[in-house]
């Protein structure tokens, strides 16, 4: 079978995906169960992998799928602890004082707020915290799905304390080959990760400082009374502004101190800056925007969620008291992903495992005690204590999250079993490379002398299949450094690419749209955030392209 061939085949699970989601706006309830058998099936016919390894990969997926799942419950238990408590009154109280302008509270909770949940604990917790909050906020269920998925790109290289460049990037290349070519140039792995680490910090920093007003123009785009663009671009300067808030000390902070704190430092620096900047209307339009009344809201926008804030009973708290749950959500988050602590090591050495599924070398683990699920759930549990919530309230909160979470279980049992079928395909019979590495190989040997314009899309592509920055980078780092190699450019330039692209596609990624739609009740408009999502992806790689030509061929 040709390399042509095998891509096209490899490219099919795919397309079909992208053609019933986006093309025929099938809900992914329907059109993931198709995807999965098609894959399934490509599998042990073409690809010609045994059974039993089919199996153990859907099994590792469905460990995986209790991962998340677990992150959309924590995620909406959360919000709904808060709504009976009365905290969320008093957060959208805040955020009206700060500015009643839906860009303005959009910029500080996604883009900053967010980029700091997202350098805490990656895994998509950033959109199923952001996400309900704007719900509460009076954001369209629609809009806040899509803002959600923007958050994951600029700080996702960096996400969980680094965890993208320290497993993803260090597990994909460390290996006899990298380390003697390492050896013989006078170097060593430490010292090649961190230039690795400062070139996507830059890549990161110049093309991300545009995420702001990408989200804004989006925004006010496709959920304002007028669909226009030109409402985003009123706020332009202050949209700027956000974005080098964020992105300046992200940028330095990659250069020199390494993986672990760009984004939370990023974030920090950029919420104090940006926050106190909105209160003092710096750089803010005469104009003030917001959605059109909800009796005007299409039906598409709405989600199953209701947060009813208009006629509470509860009792009024002050805003600070109200924040303490999300700041003991960062808090613990930032103490359990930090490598120097034992939080970590320790919530981590309580495992689920099930070693060499169906005797293959394939491995399935949980660490239920470090997921930032069982995180969420405690903060519920002292928010019960700290807000002096009624048991009564919090059964009410635990009732209706229990009802979100079984459409979301039900798409995500056949998605990411797909997606680990699809990339345990390189162990087979007929002597054919993964699904996903016969895709890479095809565009490399049909790009030549180009190809780091085309290096981010291969990482977005890992990441649209896996819904993993990291994953991505431990599936295509050593195969972007190979290319590198043969065409004797910079290895480390062409990986930091891999990883900036791979985090671009974690806007895009089907499972990350599935349980950020979970959290706010939009399950079936996958398709249509998709068609949303895939402005800034293409934004995103196609600028980190033509820097990569430019620091290759050029600097």
């Amino acid at each position: 079978m040709s390399l042509s061939v095998q891509a096209l085949l490899a490219l099919t699970p795919i397309l079909a995906a992208a053609v019933l989601l986006v093309g025929f706006r099938m809900p992914a309830k329907k059109a993931m169960p198709a995807v999965f058998l098609l894959t399934v099936a490509l599998s042990l016919t073409l690809w010609q992998v045994d059974l039993t390894r089919v199996a153990a990969s859907a099994v590792q997926g469905l460990f995986i799928t209790f991962d998340i799942l677990w992150i959309i419950f924590g995620a909406i238990l959360l919000l709904n602890t808060l709504k009976h408590s009365g905290a969320l009154c008093a957060i959208r109280t805040g955020f009206t004082n700060i500015s009643p302008d839906r860009r303005v509270q959009m910029v500080i909770i996604a883009w900053l707020f967010g980029s700091f949940i997202e350098g805490s604990a990656g895994f998509g917790t950033p959109a199923a915290i952001a996400a309900p909050l704007m719900v509460a906020l009076g954001f369209p269920a629609l809009a806040a799905v899509m803002i959600g998925m923007m958050i994951q790109s600029t700080a996702v290289t960096f996400g969980a304390c680094g965890t993208p460049i320290l497993i993803g990037v260090r597990g994909g290349l460390q290996g006899p080959e990298v380390m003697a070519q390492l050896t013989s140039a006078g170097s060593d792995f430490g010292s090649f990760l961190r230039v690795i680490t400062a070139h996507s910090a830059v890549f990161h920093g110049i093309t991300g400082t545009l995420i702001p007003i990408l989200m804004v123009v989006m925004l006010t785009r496709f959920f304002g009374s007028k669909k226009s663009w030109s409402e985003g671009l009123s706020i332009l300067p202050f949209a700027l502004f956000s974005g080098l808030a964020f992105t300046v000390p992200y940028t330095l902070t990659g250069i020199f101190l390494g993986p672990e704190f760009p984004s939370l430092l990023g974030a920090l620096i950029g919420l104090a800056i940006v926050t106190f900047a909105a209160q003092k209307k710096f750089l803010l339009p005469q104009d003030t925007w917001d959605f059109p009344p909800q009796s005007k809201w299409d039906s598409t926008w709405k989600g199953q969620i209701k947060v009813d804030l208009d006629h509470q009973t509860v009792k009024t708290m002050p805003s600070w008291v109200a924040w303490i749950p999300y700041l003991l959500v960062a808090l613990f988050l930032v103490l359990s992903r930090l490598p120097q602590l034992p939080v970590g090591g320790f919530l981590q050495s309580v495992q689920i495992q099930w070693s060499d599924v169906f005797h293959t070398e394939i491995t399935s683990s949980t660490a239920p005690l470090y997921l930032p699920g069982t995180i969420l759930l405690a903060v519920v549990f002292l928010t019960f204590v700290l807000h002096k919530m009624k048991p009564a309230a919090l059964r009410a909160a635990f009732s209706e999250s229990s009802r979100m979470i079984l459409g979301a279980g039900f798409v995500l049992i056949f998605t990411v079993p797909m997606v680990r079928i699809y990339m345990n395909s390189g162990i087979n019979t007929a002597g054919l490379p993964s699904m996903p590495v016969a895709m890479a190989q095809w565009v490399a040997s049909n790009v030549g002398s180009i190809w780091p314009f085309f290096a981010p899309s291969i990482g977005a592509l890992g990441a649209f299949i896996a819904g993993s920055n990291t994953v991505s980078n431990l599936m295509f780092s050593l195969f972007q450094y190979s290319v590198a190699d043969k065409l004797m450019i910079s290895g480390a330039v062409i990986v930091a690419l891999q990883a900036v692209g791979a985090a671009a596609g974690n806007m895009v990624a089907i499972h990350n749209v599935v349980a950020a739609s979970a959290t706010v009740g939009i399950l079936g408009q996958e398709g249509s955030i998709l068609r949303k999502t895939i402005l800034p992806t293409l934004y995103y790689v196609t600028v980190v392209g033509i820097l990569g030509l430019a620091a290759v061929y050029i600097l």
